[in-house]
């Protein structure tokens, strides 16, 4: 069976300490190639060095990103909910963009490095105003080596996948190819964050079996329950589910090689690290 390969990322590092640790044991452990920061939300100041040790432990091994976040945490503006960046008119631009430049400051100076790729808390990089800006900034501020940017092309049918991807994904694809910016090929993880861990489970095993070479998948875990986090309960879910060595037997059965996007990107799937194996499966529900 020939090699796919699939890059599975974590969002909200930064967001709370028990997001946090189970981020960083999940790197650990090998499921995870990819995180996004949000630098301005409670958690990232604390953690932020462990991030930085296991990438510099690792580089080749490990994307980390900006998870540009403008509905929670912002760093120069006021939190605004998705509907008031949705319909953000002319003149926020320079705003948009004193924000964006703000966030990835913080994400150079805290980690030293440059944002292996960039994405949206929510999904707002692709809203029409944002990415307008964050283009723009990205395209001043990293001639010649631009971080690949997430693409919410939906991998699977639904009503959630589709309104995402409504949302912007074909705007944001346009002006990506335009500029030069690399994407993945689609997006999978995408559910309403419901159910139990054999649910998420049974998700995931569908998500794997439609994946594609160049696919993310994104998850939310966390170690326990954050206080007030509208998905506090699904993020420890998925927490169990992908630290179960479980998970890798289902990578292998299937064919799936996990690597970081930004090599998935630069070499062909069968370049990309094996999964490694385990005597079981993922439970049914």
């Amino acid at each position: 069976m020939s090699r796919r390969g699939l890059c599975v990322c974590a969002d909200d590092y930064g967001l709370h300490p028990r997001v946090n640790a189970a981020v960083l044991r999940l790197i650990e452990h090998g499921r995870l190639q990819a995180t996004g920061a949000m630098v301005g939300a409670p958690g990232w100041r604390d953690g932020a060095g462990a991030l930085s040790r296991v990438k510099r432990a690792a580089p080749d091994r490990l994307d980390v990103g900006l998870h540009l976040d403008l509905t929670e945490y912002p760093l120069t503006l006021a939190p605004r909910g998705l509907a008031g960046w949705w319909f953000a008119g002319p003149g926020s631009e320079t705003a948009l963009r004193r924000e964006i430049a703000a966030q990835l400051d913080a994400f150079e100076s805290t980690l030293g490095q440059t944002p292996d790729y960039l994405d949206g808390h929510q999904h707002v990089h692709q809203f029409p105003r944002v990415r307008d800006a964050l283009m723009e900034e990205m395209s001043l501020r990293y001639p010649g080596r631009q971080p690949w940017l997430r693409s919410t092309k939906r991998g699977t049918a639904g009503f959630k996948p589709a309104l995402i991807q409504a949302l912007g994904q074909h705007g944001l694809a346009r002006r990506a190819a335009l500029l030069g910016f690399r994407q993945n090929r689609r997006l999978l993880g995408v559910y309403d964050f419901d159910g139990d861990a054999a649910r998420y489970a049974t998700r995931l095993r569908g998500w794997l079996h439609v994946s594609g070479d160049g696919d993310l998948l994104m998850c939310h875990p966390a170690l326990g329950p954050v206080p007030g986090d509208g998905i506090a309960e699904a993020r420890v879910r998925e927490f169990e589910v992908l630290d179960s060595p479980l998970f890798d037997v289902e990578l292998r059965r299937l064919g799936i090689a996990t690597a970081p996007m930004s090599r998935l990107l630069a070499t062909p799937a069968s370049l990309a690290e094996p999964a490694t194996a385990s005597p079981r499966e993922l439970p049914r529900a």
